[in-house]
């Protein structure tokens, strides 16, 4: 999909540069970089993905998933 997008002079020629030196086009290194935004900015996403992995593979009222939260709550600084 191609877009516009308005960003500062400076910001362009150092995005620009690094795209060089890392022999990628503009558009590979602008998809990378807000692919890897969204991805550190999705963290509640990622974590309700795991919770539900866990559901899954342990049931939540079995005793392997009582001592597995026992034992990481006592190696947990409060």
């Amino acid at each position: 999909m191609k877009t516009a997008i308005s960003i500062p002079d400076d910001l362009f020629a150092a995005a620009d540069r690094l795209a060089q030196a890392q022999h990628k086009s503009r558009s590979r290194l602008y998809g990378d970089a807000v692919r890897e935004y969204l991805a550190r900015h999705s963290a509640d996403q990622v974590t309700d993905t795991l919770d539900r992995v866990c559901e899954q593979i342990t049931p939540a009222d079995s005793d392997f998933a009582a001592r597995a939260a026992r034992q990481t709550l006592e190696r947990t600084d409060w």
